[in-house]
Formats: structure tokens, C-alpha cells, sequence
């Protein structure tokens, strides 16, 4: 019996807003444990929270950008449990009433795994509708020594979006183009920094196996700890194995948490499932229904960026890029920029963009730190649509841009590396390559037109690399004619 897995996903996205959710306490990452706390956040008696203006609006903004249907009122309501965590024992959350409703994300193939990009399942496009987008407070930070544990409550009550997708995935490779692509679309709108590793997106993974062709869904399995989208792949990959595993062989799935360890690349039991919790929500009678119609929805709005999927299509459009250049060069919005700046300079943009889509990509920059002009891409490109230098050449003077940061006209001349053009000379190598190569020009002339590239080859040790291959073509066919 052949089985398919069925994937839901939780995403937690912090906000990257000055201050926390409900209080004026800064949202700083990474400073020193307990040094951003007050009243408000630690849950003290009596003390009132106020929403955070900026962080409805992100909300508001991100719902727009993954096509989610605006609630003109919302409200915050109180979701009761205990963990040391919780400074309330509560958390200020949404219930009934979220911001956002439905939605979709729509998964392209470069989004996925490159090893897959060419299955089919990656060229179709596939959307994933959402379930929701609520807004609520993020919880403290535990810390597990050998003798003792801590907590920092620096993360307790900054703003957190949780973002439900309905259970549309069916694949390791589905779950990781999803996240991908959701990263891409949440920076693109400025709303977080997504940073996995400095917890600013969390995933919890709903997993289960049924046959195919069955309906209805198979007992599922909730996955914790995945500290990077690769592992949210590998974590599925293992349990989906695991399920199959037990059932195929008539075991039952027992509806539980489970913790991935990526080194052990296993998933463990955490504790068992039998039923819902009841966190017994209620309106909180500190916060009042928020309505979004009344210039919160406008102002979302106007902050609505070029999204990652119509800049490439942009870009594909107006300047002639393939699909594979214009993704990889939307996918970042830094590298898109970069770019654009680049392609405004020269008539030669599909040139710029394998430029930056392939070599200066393989070099790993750090892309917070573009300090090399992005005219001496434009100049580059230039200098090999002109014929004065190869693409040979081009890469080669690429890797020295990149090293010394001269601009490429200017190495161009100290390397001598101007391409030669003149016919006179060309017309002498080439006269050398046909009396040096007999066998060739006899195979060329039998109709082995492939002959002729050791004519070109001889030309260009000759000349040292710099002879126009284009010309050197012409003037050999020429010859040989």
C-alpha cells in the first residue's frame, strides 16, 4: 500500500517593532538577560497593558500580503495556562475574533530544495491556503543548566504573529518551499527579520500518514525544536518514514509531541496527546475591539511592497531574464535592489544578471555589506556587449573586481586584457591555426563542423586569450570556405 503524508504548519513571526506588545519596554535581541522588563510584561498585579499601534498595522500588512481577508473589528482575549514561562499565566492572544482570515502562499519551484526543482510537483505552483493570522504576545526564554534553570523575560510580551496553514502540504519539499517563500514575503514587507536562529520564526509541524486515496486524515503527530527551515525538512522526512513505518506494519499513531534533535536526525517523544487542552479563552477586560477600518487598513496599505513573485515576473517582463536569473535576484531584497541599480546603467541587463545570479552569488557576499559600486557590474557588462573583452576574460576580471574593488576599466588596461579585434592580426592567426591543423580543416571540411573549435582553440593560445572568439569565427569560416 503506497502512503501520503498530510503537513499543517504553526509559524511564529516576531515583529520587528521598537517596543513589546502591550508595553513601552524595548524589543531588543540579544541584550543582556532581564535588561528590557517592567510591571506590564512581568505580570504584575494591577498593571495595564496597551496595545502595540505599529505591531497591528505589521499584522495588518502581512495579512495583505499573502491575499488574507481584513477583520474591520478584532479582539485580544485572555488564553489561561501555566508555564514557568508565563509570567501571567496567561497570554494575551486572539481567538474568534483574529486579524486575519483565509489567505494563500504560492509556492514556486525555485522556492524548493534545488535537487527538486525540476520535479513535477515543483512546476506547478501550488498554493497554500491559510487558516488564519492572529496576533498575540511572545512568552519568556528558558534556560537549562546542570543544576539549575533560568529564565529571561526580555522575550516575554514582544509581538508575535502566528500564521496557520490549512493541512495542503504533502512533502518535506512542499513544507520547505512554503517557509522559503513566506521568509522572502515577510522581509520584503519589512515586518521581521525572520532569523530562525535567533528565534524570530518558529515552526511547529502537524504531521500524519494516510493511504492514497483515503479522505479522510491519519492520527497526527506535532513536531517541536526546529531551528531551521532544512530541519523542518529533515524532521518530516524522518517522521513521515517513522509513521508509515508503524502503520504499514499494523501499528496505531499515537496522537502526541515530539522533539526533533538534529544531530541524533530523529524525533523523541515529548509528552502524549489524548485531548485538546482547554485554555478556557475569554475577552480581555483590559482591551478594548480593535477596528481596522477606521485608517489602519489604509495605512497598512500604503506600505504594501513589490512582492518577491511580481518583481520577478517584473523582471522577466522588461528585462528579458530567464526564469532561473529573475528568482534567484528577487528572491533577496537587497540583491534585487543591488541589482536594479546595476541594470539601470547599461542596455546589457541579462548580462548583469548572470553576473550577479552566478558568479558573484558563488562567492557568498555578505549582502548587509555591498560596498563595490554597482555601476562596475554595468561597466562589466559593458566591456564584453562591446567586444572588448571575452566572457573568459570577464569572469576572470570579475574575480579581481571583487578582490581589489578597481572599477573593470581600469583593470581592463593594468592587466591588459583588451580583447583584440583587428582583422590584420586576427587574419595572421588565424592563416597559422589552418597550416598548423591539417587533420581539422580535412574533418571540417568533410562536414565535422565540430573540427573547427580546435582551429579556435590554437588561435586563442596564440593570442594569449585576448583574440574576439566571435570574429576569430567568422574570419576561420571564411578560410575554410
Amino acid at each position: 500500500m503506497t502512503y501520503e503524508a498530510v503537513i499543517g504548519l504553526e509559524v511564529h513571526v516576531q515583529l520587528k517593532t521598537a517596543t513589546k506588545m502591550f508595553c513601552g519596554c524595548r524589543n531588543q535581541y540579544g541584550a543582556p538577560p532581564n535588561s528590557h522588563v517592567c510591571p506590564v510584561c512581568l505580570g504584575y498585579p494591577g498593571a495595564l497593558p496597551v496595545p502595540n499601534e505599529e505591531a497591528i498595522r505589521m499584522t495588518i500588512l502581512t495579512g495583505l500580503m499573502l491575499e488574507c481577508d481584513i477583520a474591520p473589528v478584532c479582539k485580544f482575549d485572555r488564553k489561561s495556562y501555566f508555564y514557568p514561562d508565563m509570567p501571567k499565566n496567561y497570554q494575551i492572544s486572539q481567538y474568534d475574533l483574529p486579524l486575519c482570515l483565509g489567505g494563500r502562499v504560492l509556492l514556486d519551484k525555485f522556492a524548493f530544495p534545488k535537487e527538486t526543482q525540476k520535479d513535477p510537483i515543483a512546476e506547478a505552483k501550488k498554493p497554500i491556503r491559510l487558516v488564519r493570522i492572529h496576533l498575540e504576545e511572545d512568552v519568556a526564554k528558558s534556560f537549562h543548566y546542570d543544576q539549575a534553570s533560568g529564565i529571561d523575560f526580555n522575550r516575554a510580551g514582544t509581538p508575535l504573529m502566528e500564521i496557520v496553514t490549512e493541512a495542503d502540504l504533502r512533502s518535506p519539499e512542499e513544507a520547505f518551499a512554503f517557509l522559503t517563500t513566506l521568509k522572502q514575503i515577510l522581509i520584503y514587507g519589512d515586518v521581521s527579520d525572520a532569523d530562525m536562529e535567533k528565534g524570530q520564526l518558529r515552526c511547529d509541524v502537524n504531521i500524519s500518514v494516510r493511504p492514497v486515496g483515503q479522505e479522510t486524515f491519519g492520527t497526527k503527530c506535532e513536531l517541536k525544536n526546529l531551528n531551521s527551515i532544512s530541519g523542518v525538512r529533515r524532521a518530516l522526512q524522518y517522521e513521515i518514514a517513522r509513521q508509515i513505518d508503524i502503520v504499514s506494519s499494523g501499528g496505531t499513531i499515537r496522537q502526541e509531541t515530539r522533539r526533533w534533535d538534529d544531530t541524533a536526525g530523529q524525533t523523541f517523544l515529548m509528552r502524549t496527546k489524548e485531548q485538546a487542552h482547554d485554555y478556557r479563552y475569554f475577552p480581555d477586560p483590559d482591551l478594548l475591539p480593535i477596528r481596522t477600518d477606521q485608517g489602519l487598513l489604509d495605512q497598512a496599505r500604503a506600505r504594501l511592497p513589490e512582492l518577491p513573485a511580481a518583481r520577478k515576473d517584473r523582471y522577466v517582463a522588461d528585462f528579458g531574464l530567464n526564469d532561473y536569473q529573475a528568482s534567484v535576484l528577487a528572491a533577496d531584497r537587497r540583491l534585487a535592489a543591488y541589482f536594479e541599480q546595476a541594470a539601470a546603467a547599461t542596455q546589457a541587463k541579462v548580462a548583469v544578471a548572470n553576473f550577479l545570479a552566478n558568479e558573484f552569488l558563488a562567492t557568498e557576499p555578505d549582502l548587509d555589506q555591498l560596498t563595490l559600486p554597482a555601476t562596475h557590474f554595468s561597466a562589466l557588462a559593458d566591456l564584453v556587449a562591446s567586444g572588448k573583452i571575452n566572457s573568459k576574460q570577464a569572469k576572470d576580471l570579475l574575480t579581481e573586481m571583487l578582490a581589489s574593488g578597481e572599477a573593470p576599466g581600469d583593470l581592463v588596461k593594468r592587466l591588459g586584457l583588451e580583447q583584440v579585434s583587428d582583422t590584420a592580426q586576427l587574419d595572421a592567426w588565424c592563416d597559422a591555426a589552418i597550416a598548423a591543423n591539417p587533420r581539422s580543416v580535412a574533418d571540417y571540411k568533410a562536414g565535422k563542423t565540430a573540427a573547427i573549435n580546435a582551429l579556435k582553440g590554437f588561435v586563442m593560445k596564440q593570442s594569449k586569450g585576448k583574440a574576439n572568439p566571435a570574429v576569430v569565427d567568422q574570419i576561420l569560416q571564411s578560410k575554410l570556405r
